[in-house]
C-alpha cells in the first residue's frame, strides 16, 4: 500500500512536468521548421513555458541535460536572427540592430545565463562564489562553448575522441604506452579530495608578467581555491606581489625548475607536453630514473622533480587543441607543431581554467611592447626589449582572444595588463 502511495506521488509529480516539456519542446519545433518568424508574444511564451518546466525541476536536478534542452532551441532562433554578427571564430561580436529591445533582452536573458543560472546570483553576498558563472559568460559570447573536458589524464584517457586523432601537443595519439605506464604509477587523476568536494571552485592563474611587482596583490591571490603557477617562476621572496599559495605548477620539461630547492613544499606537478620527448621525460621523473640524455630538447631541461608519483599530473592536452584552433585561430598545420600554432602556456591554463573553475582570475598577464625598459618578469631584470618574435607563438592572436575574456566578464583581470 506504502509503494503504491509513493508511486500515484511520484507520477503526480513527473506528470505536470513532462506536460509542460511536451508543450514547449514541440512548440519550439513547429516554430523553427514554420517559415514564419515567431512574433515576440509566441518567444515571450516560450520563455515563460520554459521558465516554469525549470522552476518545476528539482535544485540538484538543475544541471541535467532536461534543463539545458530548455534553452536550446530559444538560443537556436534568436542566435540565427543575429548571423553573421560573430568572428571567425565564433566569439559574438555585437547584437544586430535588427532585434527589438525585447528581442536583445530575451537574447541576452538565454545566451548569456542559462535558464539554470538565471536565478542563483541575485541573493549571493559580496565575494560569495558564483557557480558556472565563468561557464555562463563564456557561452554569452562563445555559444558553441562545451564545458565537459577533464583537467587531468586518468587510465580512461582514450575514451576522449578529441585528442585520441591528434599528435603531441594536441593530442596523446602514439603515445598511449609510455601514458598508460605513467599513470599506472601516479595513481591519483584529480585536484585531490579536498579540493574535489568544494562546490564552488575560484581559481586564478600567475602569469610571470613585470607587471606583478610592487602591485601587493599576494594576499588577494592566496584567497583563491586553486592557484595555478608556470613554469619556474618564483614564488619565495615575492609573497607580497604574488602570494604563498601554490596549488599546482604547470609546466614542460624545459621550463620545470632546475634547482630542487626552489620548488614548493607542497603542490601539484603537472606536465604539459608539447613533444613526445616530454612523455619520456616524465617517466623518468616518476621513476625517479637517472635522465642520460638530452637529445630531443630545445634547452636543458630539469633532471629530478622533489615530488612523489602521487603529486603528479598530465594535463588534458585537449586544451592546446582547443585554444589553438578554436579559440585563437591559430594554423592547423595538419594538426601538427609548426609556426605559430602553439598557444603559450598561460593561454593554456586559462582554457583549462573555464572548463574546471566557477570563477576564473588572472594576473600578472601582457606585454607592453610600448615600455621597452619595463621589467619582462617580475622576479628579474630583463627588459621588454628582450622580446623577440616568436616561432611557435603568436603572441598578437593570443591578445585579441585573451581580450575577449576580459571584455566579456569571463576572467577578471587582476593586474589590467590584458
Amino acid at each position: 500500500m506504502i509503494r503504491m502511495k509513493s508511486t500515484r506521488s511520484f507520477m503526480f509529480l513527473i506528470c505536470p512536468i513532462m506536460v509542460l516539456i511536451f508543450l514547449y519542446y514541440s512548440s519550439g519545433r513547429l516554430h523553427l521548421r514554420s517559415p514564419v518568424q515567431k512574433s515576440q508574444a509566441d518567444l515571450d511564451r516560450l520563455l515563460y513555458a520554459g521558465r516554469v518546466v525549470a522552476s518545476a525541476i528539482p535544485p540538484f536536478q538543475r544541471r541535467s541535460s532536461m534543463s539545458q534542452m530548455l534553452s536550446v532551441e530559444l538560443k537556436l532562433h534568436l542566435t540565427q536572427k543575429i548571423s553573421g554578427e560573430y568572428d571567425k571564430q565564433g566569439f559574438l561580436t555585437k547584437l544586430n540592430r535588427k532585434l527589438t529591445p525585447n528581442e536583445k533582452d530575451l537574447l541576452l536573458s538565454l545566451v548569456r545565463r542559462p535558464l539554470e543560472l538565471q536565478y542563483k546570483y541575485g541573493n549571493l553576498s559580496k565575494g560569495e562564489c558564483k557557480p558556472g558563472y565563468a561557464e555562463a559568460k563564456m557561452t554569452s559570447i562563445y555559444p558553441k562553448f562545451s564545458k565537459p573536458a577533464p583537467m587531468f589524464l586518468d587510465p580512461n584517457f582514450k575514451r576522449l575522441s578529441k585528442i585520441s586523432s591528434y599528435l603531441p601537443p594536441f593530442g596523446v595519439r602514439t603515445q598511449e604506452k609510455i601514458i598508460d605506464h605513467i599513470l599506472q604509477v601516479t595513481k591519483r587523476y584529480s585536484l585531490g579530495s579536498e579540493l574535489d568536494s568544494i562546490s564552488c571552485k575560484k581559481c586564478i592563474i600567475i602569469g610571470n608578467g613585470g607587471i606583478l611587482f610592487n602591485k601587493s596583490l599576494g594576499s588577494q591571490i592566496d584567497q583563491y581555491d586553486v592557484v595555478i603557477r608556470l613554469n619556474e617562476a618564483p614564488v619565495a621572496g615575492f609573497e607580497k606581489d604574488v602570494g604563498s599559495k601554490t596549488t599546482m605548477r604547470i609546466t614542460y620539461p624545459e621550463g620545470a625548475i632546475q634547482k630542487t630547492e626552489r620548488y614548493e613544499k607542497s603542490s601539484l606537478f603537472v606536465l604539459s607536453a608539447f613533444k613526445p620527448m616530454d612523455f619520456k621525460w616524465l617517466r623518468h621523473m616518476v621513476l625517479d630514473e637517472k635522465l642520460r640524455s638530452m637529445e630531443g630538447f630545445w634547452k636543458s631541461v630539469a633532471r629530478d622533480v622533489p615530488r612523489e608519483p602521487e603529486d603528479i599530473r598530465i594535463l588534458n592536452p585537449y586544451f592546446i587543441q582547443e585554444a589553438a584552433f578554436k579559440f585563437i585561430g591559430l594554423p592547423h598545420h595538419n594538426g601538427l607543431m609548426g609556426r605559430g600554432n602553439i598557444p603559450t602556456l598561460g593561454t593554456v591554463a586559462i582554457t583549462m581554467a573555464l572548463h574546471n573553475c566557477d570563477e576564473v582570475a588572472v594576473a600578472g598577464f601582457g606585454y607592453d611592447m610600448n615600455t621597452p625598459h619595463a621589467p619582462l618578469h617580475y622576479y628579474e631584470k630583463l627588459m621588454m626589449s628582450a622580446i623577440k618574435e616568436s616561432w611557435t607563438h603568436n603572441i598578437s592572436k593570443e591578445k585579441e582572444f585573451l581580450r575577449k575574456l576580459v571584455k566579456g566578464g569571463v576572467i577578471q583581470d587582476l593586474t589590467n595588463g590584458i
